[in-house]
């Protein structure tokens, strides 16, 4: 099965780019919380879990995007085993770090837990789910410039 359409134009790359510009307007929010909670070290966890959210997202897309190239089934497989590899991956950063000093556990975990979940309910709201516009819903018209 051949696609025509890039892996810059797919779909589920657009989706994670509107999920990364998403993260970054709830990014103050948390980063905020990260210094309330830990002082400097929750902000920098708080970032590193921003960080890691947005990565996943976007190496999720571009696993997908290049697998549907391919065929269904190695869809199938690159999904779930891109999944573990993810999961793994978010794991060993977070062991690679979890003895430093700056280290925050709350703000960190806070931070990634509610961004990976919020972030994806609210893009389901500008998700079509339609074949004529797949991805991010297309921006409504205005009706403010309406000339007669």
């Amino acid at each position: 099965m051949n696609s025509t359409v890039s892996s810059v134009d797919a779909p589920e790359v657009s989706i994670a780019r509107d999920l990364a510009r998403r993260a970054l307007l709830v990014s103050p929010t948390f980063l905020v919380l990260g210094v309330v909670l830990d002082g400097v070290g929750g902000i920098i966890s708080s970032g590193l879990a921003l960080a890691l959210v947005a990565l996943n997202f976007f190496l999720g897309a571009q696993i997908i995007s290049r697998a549907i190239a391919v065929s269904l089934n190695a869809l199938y497989g690159a999904v779930l085993f891109g999944y573990l590899i993810r999961l793994g991956m978010m794991a060993f950063a977070v062991l690679i770090v979890r003895n430093a000093e700056w280290f925050a556990t709350v703000p960190f975990a806070i931070t990634l837990l509610i961004t990976h979940l919020g972030l994806l309910i609210w893009e389901t709201k500008h998700v079509a789910a339609s074949l004529a516009f797949p991805g991010v819903m297309p921006a409504k018209p205005s009706t403010d410039n309406f000339q007669e």
